[in-house]
């Protein structure tokens, strides 16, 4: 797996983990304002840099947390990841319990869609011609905030995705439930939503909350599925605000 390390190796370590159809380049605004942490931006699995290994959520959860103990070394430890990035935090949690201090979970889906296992790859054969087509590239970049400074890479990224792959990373990301033993979960989490993000993004942060007691929600207010590209400079005082003073600057916190 392909990764890139920024800021002060004797810092508290943090991990970026991406979403899909995107990868480590949508963190640059973090690696930026965290300069005085140990930041670590992977490629997940066939994505990326990352082509030459398998990807499904359980191979990337171990693999990244072979990456924290080697790289982390007793330091705190602090994941952020964003949509298929977030279920790999939680996957993560719920595999070693107390290896993350801190993760900050944005936009995870943790309700299993039924019938995308049936439609998925009929769906993908169907509109993978698409992604070559710069016009519908542009429409799916808005949708996930991503500005003109990023859309070349982007669209270089989505025009050499395989087929295979995407079909791979939509199931994983539709059929993923909560994992048993994310209750064992020892570490402080925080659960992101964009208000404008689907019901299901919503019912699943209040699952997370319910199944674990180290759990908070909140809802980030005026925007949908990519806070941290949308927002990027709340979204990192907000990350700080919560890790050192434990309060959360932006958003209504979900009561369940």
């Amino acid at each position: 797996m392909h990764y890139q390390e920024y800021g002060k190796e004797n810092a508290s370590f943090m991990l970026f983990l991406h979403g899909g159809g995107v990868s480590s380049w949508m963190w640059d605004k973090q690696i930026e304002y965290f300069t005085h942490y140990h930041c670590v931006v992977p490629d997940l699995p066939e994505q990326g840099r990352s082509i030459n290994t398998n990807f499904s959520i359980k191979n990337s959860a171990e693999k990244l947390i072979k990456l924290i103990e080697e790289k982390a070394k007793g330091k705190k430890v602090i994941v952020i990841g964003f949509s298929l990035g977030a279920q790999i935090t939680i996957q993560m949690l719920s595999i070693k319990s107390d290896l993350i201090d801190y993760a900050m979970i944005n936009s995870p889906l943790v309700r299993p869609i039924q019938f995308a296992k049936k439609l998925i790859r009929p769906f993908v054969k169907l509109a993978f011609p698409l992604i070559k087509n710069k016009t519908f590239s542009k429409v799916q970049a808005k949708t996930l905030y991503i500005n003109q400074d990023y859309f070349a890479t982007y669209y270089q990224e989505s025009c050499r995705m395989q087929l295979e792959t995407l079909v791979k990373i939509l199931e994983e990301n539709m059929s993923f439930k909560i994992p048993n033993d994310f209750k064992q979960a020892k570490g402080n989490i925080l659960i992101t939503v964009g208000e404008k993000e689907k019901n299901i993004m919503k019912k699943s942060a209040i699952d997370l909350v319910k199944n674990n007691p180290n759990c908070q929600a909140v809802i980030i207010p005026n925007v949908g599925h990519g806070v941290p590209m949308a927002k990027p400079n709340i979204f990192n005082q907000m990350i700080e605000a919560w890790i050192n003073e434990g309060i959360i600057l932006e958003g209504k916190v979900i009561k369940c």
